[in-house]
Order: structure tokens, then sequence, then C-alpha cells
């Protein structure tokens, strides 16, 4: 199985004389894996996810995700990389209010360069899988917390990319439409989408994924396979 995140021996420090955020993790995860991160707050969840997602630069050690190494990427080449081969969900949605619900789902096809006919049709699909598609014209302040999180896991499908990063993304909805997160994340990984997924639910995290890995303190504590 080809791997689409490889870590080894990544530590991260904000500080020289205090205790690294990261402290040499090693991290396999194989193409249409899905794997839960957990941690108590501060353990160095978020650090990892952002070196994954190239967002930052480890002190020491490599980050390669779908085969290709972050290091040696210009913060306009990660940008691009990013565009192509990483969605991104987030607990806050991060939606831009001032487009409707459509132009944000096509926001990363008009920056990676999607000819438009294409970047509709895609976008239409994906409102459509995701039963929001009533609601392509609508700006996102009128939209539920659970509309506004699948309008998000559109755009971070938007480019089709290998990596979907997941952080909390059932952290800011009720519990029904937690429940409807849940099962719209699973379909997608049982569809052979490769999935990270950063959580404090237990049952989020052993209903979507193959496997845990705890992070204490900066370092892999332990992992839990189902």
């Amino acid at each position: 199985m080809t791997d689409v995140i490889r870590l080894e021996a990544v530590t991260k420090r904000y500080d020289e004389t205090g205790p690294a955020a990261l402290d040499d993790v090693g991290l396999t995860i194989g193409a249409h894996e899905a794997v839960a991160v957990m941690g108590p707050s501060g353990s160095g969840k978020s650090t990892l996810l952002n070196l994954i997602a190239g967002l930052d630069r480890p002190t020491s050690g490599s980050v390669a995700v779908a085969g290709t190494s972050l290091g040696g990427l210009s913060e306009t080449a990660l940008a691009r990389f990013r565009r192509r081969n990483i969605g991104m969900i987030f607990q806050f949605f991060n939606l831009l209010d001032d487009l409707t619900v459509l132009d944000n789902v096509l926001m990363p096809a008009r920056l990676g360069g999607t000819p438009p006919r294409e970047a509709r049709t895609r976008a239409d699909e994906l409102l459509g899988f995701l039963g929001i598609g009533r609601h392509a014209d609508a700006y996102p302040a009128h939209l539920s917390g659970g509309q506004r999180q699948r309008v998000a896991i559109a755009r971070a499908l938007m480019n089709r990319p290998p990596l979907l990063l997941a952080d909390e993304p059932t952290g800011a909805v009720d519990s029904a439409t937690g429940r409807h997160i849940t099962d719209l994340l699973l379909e997608l990984h049982r569809d052979g989408q490769a999935l990270l997924l950063v959580t404090h639910d237990i049952r989020l995290a052993r209903e979507c994924t193959g496997r845990i890995v705890r992070i204490v303190d900066g370092r892999l504590d332990a992992e839990e396979a189902r």
C-alpha cells in the first residue's frame, strides 16, 4: 500500500528552552486508510496536523505527503501542493461569509485553475451528494452549523485530494448533526478516501477510522487498531 503520510523523526520546537511540541514522532498512514489522532489539549495534535498540511515546518525530521517531501518546497509551492493534494475540514468551518455556498465550494478549483464548466459540474455533484444542493445560492450566515460543515466538506473534496484532514469536525454541531457528519466521513472512507481525523470524541474515532493513534506531551503514546 502506498503511503499518503510519512513522518520520520519529526520534532517541532517553538521555544528552544522549552519542551518540544512534537518530539521524535514517526507515523505512516497508507493510501485509503483512516486514522484518528487523540490526546489531551496541548498534547501536540494541532501541531501534527499543521505539519502534515504544510502550514508549519518541523525543526528536524521529514514530512512527506502523497509521495512528496514537503521540506524542499517553497511557500508558494506548498500552497499549490495543498490545493491539489490536501482537503481540510475545520471545527468552525472557515467559510467565507461574503461568498455563496457554491462560490465557497468552487474556490479551491478556481485557485487550482480547473476549467469553469468542469468545476461547476464537480461542485453540483458534491452539493447533491451532501444534501445541500438547494442551498447553493445561500450565504453561510443563513445556514445551520450542520449545513455549514457540509459545505466545508464539499469544499475540502472539490479537487479530489488524496488526503482529507479533519480537525474536530463534529465539535461545533449538535449531536444529531454530529451523527450525520460521522456517517458522511464513514461513507467517504468506505469509498477509499484517506482520512486523518483529530478528535476528542472516541465514538467518532472508532466509527470512522481503523486505527487510533494517541499522543501525549508531543510523543506518540499508543495505538489502537479496530
